[in-house]
């Protein structure tokens, strides 16, 4: 085997073993995304619900269970939040 042979096939083995390694941190990184999305909308969710739900008593206290619920399950969990505290 020649050496552009050898060059050829260490080139094509370190690219395959780059596009798989990329391919399996690709998909924590979409679910870290997601989560991420989640936890912002649902935080916004939150507050904007506790400033107009001032002056009717409608408040979803802001703890580690409700972040995490939140986080977890976005707008769902907001209103499962809203439903079970009010």
């Amino acid at each position: 085997m020649g050496t552009e042979m050898g060059v050829f096939l260490t080139f094509g083995g370190a690219l395959i073993l780059i596009f798989l390694l990329g391919k399996a941190l690709l998909v924590p990184l979409k679910v870290i995304l997601r989560l991420l999305l989640n936890s912002v909308l649902g935080a916004v969710l939150i507050i904007v619900i506790n400033f107009i739900g001032m002056n009717i008593g409608v408040m979803i206290p802001i703890n580690v269970v409700n972040s995490l619920t939140v986080g977890i399950l976005g707008v769902p969990g907001v209103i499962m939040l809203l439903l079970l505290c009010n």
